[in-house]
């Protein structure tokens, strides 16, 4: 940016574009890479530009600060499939249009969370919406890596059940 460019833009916005910016590395040969972390994400049928949108739809619908992305990523990577290509188009399409309406370049170009959230509040009646929110439920919380994060130790039918296994040892009552 110039010095023209930035006249009138204050340091916090100047932050939260910054951000957004830097949160995915999309490519355009198929994949996304996260710059911090050592995973990346292919992606056959959908663009990298969908699932980049598909995951942060994820983290704003079920945000959890201590997960990192590549849980999130392993979400929604079913709808990276011929089955779920036109919903997810037409979806984002909405996401995007909603986003728009309210004043952003796209969903992915907003900023803030709670920005985000008000486009999501705009289509969260819809089928894309309620598709994605009741996919994540178990997409994200039946991955055994981050069972630990919620303090979650796992079924206990097979050890007992929880009576003889701690059932009473949650400190946050």
């Amino acid at each position: 940016m110039t010095q023209e460019h930035l006249k009138g833009i204050t340091r916090r916005a100047l932050l939260s574009r910054s951000m957004a910016t830097w949160a995915l590395a999309v490519s355009g040969a198929g994949f996304i890479a996260a710059p911090d972390a050592a995973w990346a994400l292919e992606v056959a049928v959908i663009t990298p530009e969908q699932m980049a949108t598909l995951m942060q739809m994820a983290r704003d619908i079920y945000p959890h600060d201590k997960v990192a992305d590549q849980y999130y990523a392993i979400a929604v990577k079913g709808y990276d499939s011929a089955d779920s290509k036109d919903m997810v188009a037409a979806g984002i399409d909405e996401l995007n249009a909603a986003a728009v309406a309210q004043g952003h370049a796209s969903y992915l170009a907003i900023g803030w969370e709670k920005d985000r959230v008000k486009v999501l509040q705009a289509i969260e009646t819809g089928v894309f919406f309620q598709t994605v929110r009741a996919g994540l439920v178990t997409g994200l919380y039946n991955q055994k890596e981050i069972w630990p994060i919620f303090g979650y130790e796992g079924e206990s039918f097979s050890q007992g059940g929880y009576i003889n296994r701690g059932f009473d040892d949650i400190n946050w009552l």
